[in-house]
């Protein structure tokens, strides 16, 4: 009892005090500071950054405070700038030194680890410390490797120690080490067992440091929201150690504060674009988990029976995957929420297919399929009562979406998906079409593990609170429902052409790109494929004005109002240009570095970062985008690339149809116009 009173005065005294700076500093924001070398990636479960920008995201809700991402390109200037007042907090994986002591104020360590050696796969490995001599180690001073360094080059004199910019991203590092032009470096342990369950062109050599403790920083001024941070983690750390063993998986989710979500990586569940975490499935599991105050993981998942083999394993929770009730999966141990979605099962064909009006046409026709999914069994079921169906199976590594891309592309003839697939579908493309429905919409649901009954009582609450409701039907209509293109606002473009006048906004465009050296003409056609010139056109993700620039890189580029004009297409290009500088880096042709650039806008550099490396296995040249790098991106949308890329499953026909298109209404414009 006595322990619980002063429990009980500690957090009075905690939410007082926290009040109190609150109120000092005016502020409703907690500013994090991260570093923004490392990229934004595709999360999965335990990755380090990941969890602690969720614990940060947890201590706002308690606090009613809004998280305030604040990115910083060079890790060595974390420090200052926390000091010179432009953040609150440092999140970025942050190894506590006696150095760093003596200018900033540690939290209590939430982490510890231990720092290693790294190489390239095909590098000559260390058998002990003395095979160091002779070693040259790439190191960024600002870091805490780069004492480890020095002291392992005092006990080996004949290491080198090469430094390297400090704005190289760590994946960076590791694409250098892979191709030999660094011979060695060192990371943490638990950053280095995240990269390795997707790289395999690195290896860990042997441990340099001891133990090392990591935890969050803020200015030495900071007590009071010190003390606030310390006593949320120790909340944390008590809600994390299980009073004992229970059965009841709900209370266990509690006890940890976290819920585990075994999603899908692709487009209608899981996946990241332009650096923004986005997927319906996504959104349900991140609301749940903020509803019931605790945190949530994702758990990538390679298939439909990885999904529930995660739930039988205890490796996840919930499963989340558009996922059928049968007999067959309740028998392996799998309970079904009440339905979340219905999916009306939906033939598919090239969309000049004329022939096609009832069920009796499919009839000569070929549909493909994976064996494995719902959709063969209802082939199976058409082939009783259609004469010369054929059904044909297509490998099990092809998502629907691939299946779909090569009806497209007319490799294959029809095929079955559901309708939010194709609805999906259809705000990107239009060489498909639906020719008819099969039976009645099906019913999904949400997997449990059967015996989990209370978690299943949550589940089934959340779902019938929200289904059909606001929040399910703005995200639902956020990523499946039809957005056709913008081509009608400007329906008179053709004749603007023949004028000399490429579009309504030439003059600020060639401003800007006179300043940032880029073609005019070539940002007039990225400007049209990302807008169709509507200054108030919102892409479903967020992303605003003439350029689709997202508000949180616009605010990184002191840009506010992004449906302004000249604001819109001043950040456009400026961010061009930045990812243009990013892309310098891997060494390319240079007339090839645009195309790059331009993919890197469309998906994300971490995409096309993935799809280099995978072009590099593949030995295709990794210096040149067409038919070599945009062969590798459009096979990241396949499973079994997808799940060894850092950045997972992208939609590789989007990046490669915008560049080649960019690319085509550049070259007509050299024609109409000259570069003057």
């Amino acid at each position: 009892m006595l322990k619980l009173i002063r429990y009980m005065a500690l957090s009075v005294f905690m939410t007082c005090s926290f009040q109190i700076w609150a109120e000092q500093t005016a502020q409703e924001n907690l500013r994090v500071l991260t570093w923004s070398g490392d990229e934004s990636y595709l999360p999965r479960a335990g990755f380090p950054l990941d969890l602690e920008l969720q614990y940060l995201q947890r201590f706002c809700q308690k606090n009613d405070l809004k998280l305030q991402q604040v990115s910083v390109r060079d890790f060595d200037q974390l420090i200052p700038k926390l000091l010179a007042g432009e953040g609150d907090v440092i999140s970025a994986n942050l190894t506590i030194t006696r150095d760093r002591k003596q200018q900033v104020a540690f939290t209590d360590s939430f982490l510890q680890t231990r720092e290693y050696l790294l190489m390239g796969k095909n590098n000559t490995a260390l058998k002990s410390g003395k095979d160091l001599n002779g070693r040259e180690v790439a190191i960024q001073k600002g870091k805490s490797y780069y004492k480890t360094a020095q002291g392992l080059k005092k006990a080996y004199p004949g290491l080198k120690i090469r430094l390297i910019p400090n704005h190289l991203s760590t994946e960076s590092i590791y694409d250098k080490l892979a191709k030999g032009e660094y011979d060695l470096a060192i990371q943490d342990k638990n950053l280095l067992s995240s990269a390795l369950k997707y790289r395999d062109d690195i290896k860990i050599s042997l441990q340099a440091s001891g133990q090392r403790n990591i935890a969050w920083a803020v200015a030495p001024s900071s007590s009071i929201l010190l003390k606030q941070l310390n006593g949320f983690l120790a909340q944390q750390s008590a809600q994390q150690t299980p009073k004992k063993t229970s059965s009841n998986q709900w209370q266990q989710i509690k006890q940890k504060n976290t819920v585990r979500f075994v999603l899908r990586n692709n487009l209608s569940s899981y996946y990241i674009w332009r650096g923004e975490l986005l997927g319906f499935n996504y959104e349900l599991a991140k609301q749940f988990a903020k509803e019931h105050k605790v945190r949530f993981e994702i758990v990538v998942a390679p298939d439909n029976a990885s999904m529930l083999d995660y739930l039988i394993e205890d490796k996840a929770d919930i499963a989340l995957g558009y996922l059928t009730p049968t007999e067959q999966r309740r028998q392996q141990g799998i309970a079904f929420s009440r339905p979340y979605h219905y999916a009306s099962e939906l033939v598919i064909g090239q969309s000049d297919e004329d022939d096609i009006t009832s069920i009796s046409d499919l009839s000569g026709h070929t549909i493909h399929a994976r064996a494995s999914s719902s959709y063969w069994a209802t082939a199976q079921t058409l082939q009783k009562s259609v004469k010369d169906l054929t059904l044909k199976a297509v490998a099990e590594t092809q998502e629907t979406e691939t299946i779909i891309e090569n009806i497209a592309s007319g490799k294959y003839d029809l095929t079955i998906a559901d309708n939010h697939i194709v609805d999906m579908e259809l705000t990107f493309r239009d060489d498909i079409q639906s020719f008819m429905s099969l039976g009645e919409p099906k019913p999904q649901s949400w997997a449990i593990k059967k015996g989990h009954d209370q978690l299943m009582v949550k589940a089934n609450q959340f779902i019938k609170k929200h289904y059909r409701g606001l929040f399910y039907n703005v995200i639902y209509n956020k990523y499946f429902k039809n957005q056709r293109r913008l081509d009608k606002h400007y329906s008179d473009y053709s004749e603007q052409k023949s004028t000399g006048t490429l579009s309504p906004y030439d003059k600020i465009v060639k401003k800007y790109a006179t300043k940032y050296q880029f073609d005019w003409r070539l940002m007039i056609a990225q400007m049209h494929q990302e807008s169709r010139f509507n200054p108030k056109a919102k892409s479903m993700a967020g992303a605003k004005g003439l350029f689709q620039v997202m508000p949180r890189t616009a605010k990184e580029l002191g840009i506010e109002d992004l449906t302004n004009p000249t604001s819109g297409i001043r950040a456009g290009i400026r961010y061009m240009d930045w990812v243009r500088q990013r892309m310098q880096h891997h060494n390319l042709q240079d007339d090839q570095l645009i195309w790059f650039t331009l993919a890197s806008y469309n998906a994300g550099a971490g995409h096309v970062r993935d799809a280099i490396r995978l072009a590099k296995q593949k030995g295709w040249r990794t210096d040149v985008w067409f038919n070599n790098v945009e062969k590798a991106m459009l096979l990241l949308s396949q499973r079994k690339y997808a799940a060894k890329a850092r950045y997972g499953y992208v939609r590789g026909q989007e990046p490669v149809h915008y560049v080649r298109e960019i690319k085509r209404r550049f070259e007509t414009y050299e024609h109409v116009v000259t570069d003057i």
